[in-house]
């Protein structure tokens, strides 16, 4: 992997994000990755798990404004810290920022994700 593949990558994990598509976020993964949302839950195991979260997790988000910055890149992983908001109910902003560890497998797939995130929660001032 290169700065330039994990860019690729995170943008369209981003784009999957933006605009909620399960789909996308999965394809993202080789068939048999693990996505380990924080350190203490057992990760999910294969591509179907992950788009069964990825459809979980972002139903009820919206205004959905997703960023990363890379920090590392090896030969098979990267590392970035990332920061996405998003609006629950119109009546939340929710702010979170994290670090991502990416291990890529070949055809440019993750094939091991783990992530750590800090949430903050405000209400949404009327309109």
């Amino acid at each position: 992997m290169n700065d330039s593949t994990f860019k690729t990558w995170l943008d369209a994990y981003g784009r999957a994000w933006e605009t909620r598509d399960p789909e996308a976020a999965a394809d993202l993964f080789t068939e048999g990755a693990t996505y380990q949302e924080t350190p203490f839950l057992e990760p999910e195991r294969g591509r179907p798990a992950i788009h069964q979260y990825w459809l979980n997790a972002t139903q009820g988000q919206d205004d959905i404004e997703f960023g990363y910055e890379i920090l590392s890149v090896t030969e098979d992983q990267g590392i970035a810290r990332w920061w996405v908001s998003f609006t629950v109910a119109a009546q939340t902003l929710i702010q979170l920022d994290g670090i991502f560890l990416v291990v890529m497998a070949e055809g440019d797939r993750c094939k091991e994700f783990r992530e750590w995130w800090h949430q903050q929660a405000k209400p949404v001032a009327p309109a």
